[in-house]
């Protein structure tokens, strides 16, 4: 008896689906998060606009989103909105600057020193208390009507929120690695610079988050008190002549102005703590 043996061959079936890798699943989400982010500002701007058109909203108290953007397209045509924004980013500048230079010099002496701390963190404490925005009136008193107390207005601003966070961070450091830099014969400089700047580090940029915030905040205060240039005079002038419409583009400058510069520190901070990812 012959026995026939019969071979099966595999037939081959379909591909199994791979899922795709956690980089694209990554991506595909955060677009799908951005997405999502700019539903609710259009929806808004969409009932805006027919609110407008169909006359449940009077263009004399909110001009139209088609509106606003036509007075910013002839407001930047005529180089006014240039010219006004660039006054504003100018007095932010200088009194940031004079804020910073004032709170982290202030910061690294009372975080450093037992008696800097005595001496000076009982001052800032008492100070940081008083309404600074009450304070335009008594600038105005001592510097009068022109740039100065715009400038010292943002720079009391920004001193606060920085010193107190410089602080905290170069308090925050482990007494086990000063002690570990002591141990290694580096001078005070070299501890300053290897040690204490890059431990307090993430807290100053915290505070210069919040500082750069209440920069903006103070910009606007100063600049509709006694002003004759800056985004604020510009504002001024769209509320005496009833146009809302300029107005609304003035807000709109200062909110993307203090959304870029948080941005930028936001980017630095990325870059500055990297070794902490």
């Amino acid at each position: 008896m012959v026995h026939m043996s019969t071979s099966t061959s595999a037939v081959p079936g379909p591909p199994l689906a791979t899922a795709p890798p956690p980089t694209v699943r990554r991506t595909s989400r955060a677009r799908l998060s951005f997405l999502r982010r700019w539903v609710s500002p259009i929806a808004v701007l969409v009932l805006w606009q027919l609110a407008s058109s169909s006359g449940v909203l009077s263009e004399r108290k909110l001009a139209s989103p088609t509106t606003i953007l036509q007075t910013t397209r002839e407001l930047i045509a005529d180089g006014t909105l240039g010219a006004e924004t660039l006054v504003s980013l100018q007095r932010v500048g200088i009194g940031f600057t004079i804020g910073a230079v004032i709170g982290m010099t202030l910061a690294i002496v009372a975080g450093l020193s037992r008696l800097g701390d005595d001496s000076v963190d009982p001052l800032m404490q008492m100070l940081r208390t008083l309404p600074h925005f009450g304070l335009i009136s008594l600038f105005i008193t001592w510097m009068g009507v022109g740039e100065a107390p715009k400038v010292a207005l943002i720079a009391m601003g920004v001193t606060f929120p920085l010193y107190l966070n410089t602080v905290a961070g170069i308090r925050g450091v482990e007494t086990k690695i000063l002690d570990a830099a002591r141990s290694m014969n580096l001078t005070w400089t070299q501890r300053l610079r290897h040690v204490v700047i890059p431990g307090a580090l993430p807290h100053t940029l915290t505070g210069l988050r919040q500082s750069l915030g209440i920069a903006w905040l103070s910009l606007i205060v100063a600049e509709t008190i006694a002003t004759q240039a800056g985004l604020g005079n510009m504002i001024n002038n769209g509320r005496e002549f009833q146009r809302s419409d300029i107005v609304v583009v003035g807000l709109i400058v200062y909110s993307i102005l203090g959304l870029t510069t948080d941005a930028i520190v936001r980017y630095l901070e990325r870059k500055a703590l990297a070794w902490r990812s």
